[in-house]
């Protein structure tokens, strides 16, 4: 278990870089280079609106990469999500700017970040799945934990990069070249990646499934529709809370208050790296609790942290700024530990891979697509404190909030033996 754990943990953390390193340039420099007719603000819009393209492709990817987990095995899905996330954010850092070929540009950063979301909507299902059907029914959630704990790695990775070639390089410098290198990086981290998953076993749970779900994806939409949509509508107060803190604030503390990028990305990263070493530690209390109990004290933090935390990021102070951005993401966290052991328990094991990664994804779309284009236009409208951003994150946490009480418990029914928990 821990060497299987550590391989999918390393792979998560290279999709999810891979993904992040995105949002972060959209926030930094890709408005101005790719939509230069556009005003500063409009510009950030508009990357934002690139950004938000990789989650809309992510149920797509996950779908197809669904089909090939639950017919064919979780393994295969790990190196091909791999590949195709690798070699799309790869080809990103090459491509010219509006200044070099026009129009053109903005259309492949759009093609190239679909794709890129094809390949991560794909990665969650298999990592997870991989290690769940491995592990011992009492440390579940436990272990699932170390792929949720990639996200937090492959974002450090992706902000460290960006905040040492900021602090660097100058501005021009930066502009010209400098946001590409962590682009071009992500092609040695996919070969890492793929060496670092040659070895692992094909899950025990798929190898022993007799009959495999023709199509997988009709029969999750016939028997578990509405919970493919609860487990949707409640995750989504999760992304729409870290894209908030990762993305939007970013953009928002440089472009509005002054923030240097150095001391911006120096608060989230710290934020994150807390996120990181607590899921472990959140997962064993859903391993003793329950699942659904840590998902709804998380998703009421949520309810009740989000106009304090706007309040905070409106300071421009740096110690401030961080606390409202940790206790976000704490409350993230509570939630986000065990949902890697909760979504698959769900499902029955022939539709787990398409069911689970359907939901997660869906999920990202309705939070986190859209939130920092939202957010963004929102605080355009705002005074120096953006209480409406914050009153949109508090709806969509109520909303996530009445998703998970409708969710049944799971816990310790063994993964095997699960079956259809609602219609």
């Amino acid at each position: 278990m821990p060497r299987l754990a550590a391989a999918s943990l390393a792979g998560t953390a290279i999709e999810f870089y891979d993904f992040f390193v995105y949002g972060t340039a959209a926030a930094l420099v890709l408005g101005p280079l790719f939509f230069p007719a556009f005003s500063p603000s409009a510009g950030t819009l508009a990357a934002f609106g690139t950004f938000g393209a990789g989650f809309v492709a992510r149920p797509l990817g996950s779908v197809l990469f669904g089909h090939l987990g639950d017919r064919r095995g979780r393994r295969p899905v790990l190196v091909a999500s791999l590949l195709l996330t690798g070699a799309s954010t790869v080809a990103v850092g090459c491509l010219p700017a509006y200044g070099t070929i026009g129009v053109a540009a903005p259309l492949l950063l759009l093609v190239l970040r679909f794709l890129q979301g094809l390949g991560l909507g794909g990665e969650w299902g298999g990592a997870v799945l991989l290690t769940v059907e491995h592990a011992p029914a009492a440390r579940r959630a436990l272990w699932s934990s170390f792929p949720q704990v990639g996200p937090a790695f492959g974002f450090l990775l992706a902000n460290g990069m960006m905040l040492a070639l900021s602090a660097a390089l100058s501005d021009a410098e930066f502009a010209r070249w400098g946001w590409r290198v962590p682009f071009w990086a992500a092609g040695a981290l996919a070969l890492a990646g793929l060496w670092l998953r040659s070895s692992l076993a094909e899950s025990p749970r798929f190898l022993e499934i007799d009959d495999h779900a023709r199509v997988p994806l009709v029969e999750v939409v016939r028997h578990h529709g509405r919970l493919v949509l609860l487990t949707a509508g409640a995750l989504a107060v999760g992304y729409a809370v870290f894209y908030t803190v990762t993305t939007w604030s970013l953009a928002y503390a440089t472009e509005r208050l002054g923030v240097s990028r150095t001391v911006m990305l120096t608060c989230v990263m710290a934020a994150v790296a807390v996120k990181g070493a607590l899921t472990p530690l959140v997962a064993v209390l859903g391993d003793r609790y329950g699942r659904r109990p840590l998902c709804l004290m998380g998703c009421a933090a949520c309810v009740l942290w989000m106009l304090p935390m706007v309040s905070l990021l409106a300071t421009g102070r740096p110690l401030l700024m961080f606390l409202g951005i940790l206790g976000a993401l704490l409350a993230f966290v509570t939630m986000f530990a065990v949902v890697a052991a909760y979504l698959p328990e769900l499902y029955e094991t022939r539709v787990r891979c398409t069911g689970a990664a359907v939901g997660y994804n869906l999920g990202g779309v309705l939070g986190g697509a859209l939130t920092p284009i939202v957010a963004t236009a929102l605080a355009g409208q705002s005074g120096r404190v953006p209480w409406a951003v914050g009153a949109y994150l508090t709806g969509i946490a109520l909303v996530s909030l009445v998703c998970f009480a409708l969710l049944p418990e799971t816990r310790p029914v063994p993964v095997a033996a699960v079956e259809p928990a609602t219609g």
